[in-house]
């Protein structure tokens, strides 16, 4: 008998998983304990193995799609089986009732009548034009001035209209060559983002029922309408002035804005729009000649004024690269994002002597049968102070608090695509020498992305340290469930008071990060202080 195989949930904090690889095709033969498939979980690479037997008959998902938790992927039974049945039942409940279409028939056939009038503007061959988000705040714009009237031939680099947005004047590009055919409101008056304000096409397009279709201002004007005259009449008075008055060069509000930053005198360039007016693009493309500049400061610069300089034209170019986030970097994103809004969290830092720790360390690497890092001195010293502050080795269950007797130690783990946070069992009971093969043995597992679900779940307490990259200080986000965090920064030789005396010393900081639910502040200052009581006097960790 045919049966279904699911989406397997592969790591507590695992909501769907992606087939890296298929290691079966359909046809195939598959036993109990076969490698069926590869599954990029958010935390790591791992295989898939099939705790059924029979042949393959269906695989759903390809290689490199996602797919949620208990969703059917697979299908195994006997060769030429019907299994649509079982896909069937699987489907979304939507899907499963046909019987209702027939109930609705007459309502949906009245929109399915209206829906057959309904006008595109490709139809009519005609490009709609909406106020366009001009900046990452802008609500609506105004209208500035217009630029063109409707009846005027335009081409898709013109710009129709300057905009005025909650930042700065701006200019809208047509992107549409054709006649404009509607302008959507007057110069002065706002639209909302996304509203329509102009309409582009070919001449003598009836476009009214595109317009019936569409919210417009009531002050809207077509080439059809009687208005279309008197706008350019009450436009022409303004332009005529200010084309009269030689002392103005006719510029948008945009173009003059680049000119001034880049130190180009509008005068001497020459406009590509309607009337000879100066745009964006002219300015950009403008290049002044070697001698022009300098010489024309000097004739209209007074001799009393200091010399203007004239800043070179620099063009750069804006790019950018995108990339799928991975399963790893989702969870990573979902869970501190979850921990961080949700947990209120409190940060106490304190400065720890690390010279007893330095003397002590090269001691014990002298006999160790492995190299012992100042990371594993610190796991060890948090297992141990944690036995006598079981507050800090706690978590918050919404309506209980749980104190953890045993000490299983996380320690955060950078890799190519995240983080990992592996854990210590039992760091308490472990010596100095275990704790450091353990965190050798999972930095290995973790590049190669080997490391399974019981290497990273049950965590009390984590470790994060970014000492080996000169970091200082920081402060981290607790990884949940746990109550509090260590943030460990990089020894620094800095000078220190010792009985009296500015003497060179090494010193380390680490910052306790704590969930305030669970660990008020003297709870965390008294860890603290246990804590650095251990590091700096590290013989204590060997009783």
């Amino acid at each position: 008998m045919a049966e279904v195989v699911r989406m397997p949930k592969m790591s507590d904090t695992m909501t769907e998983g992606v087939i890296a690889k298929w290691h079966k095709n359909v046809g195939d033969k598959v036993n109990s304990g076969d490698l069926v498939a590869e599954i990029e979980t958010d935390k790591a690479t791992m295989d898939f193995e099939s705790y059924q037997e029979g042949t393959l008959l269906y695989i759903g998902p390809k290689e490199g799609e996602a797919v949620a938790i208990d969703a059917v992927i697979a299908v195994l039974g006997e060769p030429g089986e019907d299994f649509q049945a079982l896909l069937s039942a699987d489907a979304p409940a939507a899907e499963k009732a046909p019987e209702k279409t027939e109930e609705k028939k007459e309502e949906v056939s009245a929109p399915a009548e209206s829906s057959a009038s309904t006008v595109t503007p490709e139809e009519l061959g005609c490009t709609v034009i909406t106020m366009p988000l001009l900046s990452d705040t802008m609500k609506e714009g105004v209208i500035a001035q217009w630029n063109f009237k409707v009846g005027d031939t335009i081409k898709s680099d013109d710009a129709i209209a300057d905009v005025e947005t909650d930042k700065a004047t701006m200019e809208v590009t047509a992107y549409a060559d054709g006649t404009l055919l509607y302008v959507g409101l007057e110069a002065g008056e706002a639209a909302k983002v996304n509203d329509i304000i102009a309409i582009v096409g070919p001449a003598g397009t009836d476009i009214t029922p595109l317009l019936n279709q569409k919210s417009a201002p009531a002050k809207a004007e077509t080439a059809e309408a009687p208005k279309a005259d008197s706008a350019p009449a009450a436009t022409a008075a303004p332009v005529a002035s200010a084309s009269s008055d030689d002392s103005r060069v006719k510029a948008s509000p945009l173009a003059r804005k680049i000119a001034k930053e880049k130190g180009i005198n509008l005068s001497d360039i020459k406009g590509s729009a309607d009337g000879g007016r100066i745009v964006k693009k002219d300015v950009e493309s403008f290049v002044p000649a070697a001698a022009k500049p300098a010489e024309t400061t000097a004739a209209a610069a007074p001799a009393t004024e200091t010399k203007a300089i004239t800043l070179p034209t620099y063009v750069g170019e804006e790019r950018y690269t995108e990339k799928p986030v991975n399963q790893m970097r989702k969870t990573i994103a979902r869970r501190l994002g979850e921990s961080l809004f949700t947990a209120p969290h409190f940060y106490l830092t304190v400065s720890i002597d690390m010279d007893n720790a330095m003397v002590a360390r090269a001691q014990i690497n002298e006999v160790a049968p492995v190299k012992v890092s100042f990371n594993d001195i610190v796991v060890k010293a948090v297992a141990v102070a944690l036995k006598k502050h079981p507050a800090v080795n706690s978590s918050w269950q919404g309506d209980k608090i749980r104190f953890n007797e045993h000490t299983n130690i996380g320690v955060a783990m950078a890799v190519e695509d995240g983080l990992l946070v592996p854990v210590v069992r039992f760091a308490d009971g472990k010596s100095l020498s275990h704790i450091s093969a353990e965190v050798k043995d999972f930095a290995q597992k973790a590049k190669a992305k080997k490391l399974q679900p019981a290497d990273w779940e049950g965590s009390t307490f984590t470790v994060s340290n970014l000492g080996m990259f000169g970091i200082d200080e920081f402060t981290s986000i607790i990884n949940s469930p746990d109550g509090a965090i260590l943030s460990v920064g990089a020894i620094q030789a800095v000078p220190v008071v010792k009985n009296g005396a500015v003497v060179p010393g090494n010193v380390m900081k680490v910052t306790l990060g704590c969930d305030h639910r669970v660990v008020d502040g003297a709870t965390g200052a008294a860890f603290l202080q246990t804590l650095k009581a251990l590091v700096e006097n590290p013989v204590r960790l060997l009783a």
